[in-house]
């Protein structure tokens, strides 16, 4: 069977998440005035990747949305309770640094382009279509993708089989 496509995730694919939110976080908590409440910088950094990996395991769970993960990491990590609003601002604040430090791996675009006489190209990520959209768009390959799909729509997260069906059918290929 000739491979057609090709379905790329994201974060730490084609785009450097870990690098971009370490930064961001860095910067944030030096905002914040945050620094002074941990033991080191790369302590608060092991604290902050420990919440988003647990909430996130809990939305690719279905045990909470998109949006809760998001509030409820923030409030793992300050140790504290926080109304909606406020680990909502929280966040919003913590995303201003994180989209400044949005960067393509080096290689992305030398792959993208010497696969596109050859490969269609799909996304599939873990992720919400409404952060892809403009993460991609940002970052300028929005365009060189046929779909993009998301697991807070599709209802299914990788590594599950239906994640895969849901993009092959969205390109019209077999499995």
């Amino acid at each position: 069977m000739t491979i057609r496509a090709v379905v790329w995730d994201v974060d730490d694919t084609l785009f450097d998440y870990t690098g971009a939110d370490r930064a961001a976080m860095c910067a944030h908590l030096a905002a914040e005035g945050l620094l002074d409440g941990h033991a080191s910088v790369v302590d608060a950094l092991e604290r902050w990747r420990e919440a988003t990996e647990f909430h996130w395991a809990r939305f690719s769970a279905g045990e909470v949305s998109f949006e809760g993960q998001r509030l409820d990491r923030v409030r793992l990590f300050l140790g504290r309770e926080l109304t909606d609003a406020e680990a909502e601002d929280w966040f919003r604040r913590y995303k201003t640094h994180y989209e400044t430090a949005w960067a393509l791996f080096p290689d992305v675009l030398p792959v993208l382009d010497a696969l596109a006489a050859t490969h269609r190209h799909a996304v599939l990520s873990n992720s919400s279509l409404t952060v892809q959209d403009h993460k991609l768009r940002t970052l300028g390959v929005h365009d060189r993708f046929e779909v993009i799909l998301c697991a807070a729509e599709l209802g299914v997260s990788k590594p599950e089989a239906g994640a895969f069906l849901a993009a092959c059918e969205a390109l019209g290929l077999p499995p």
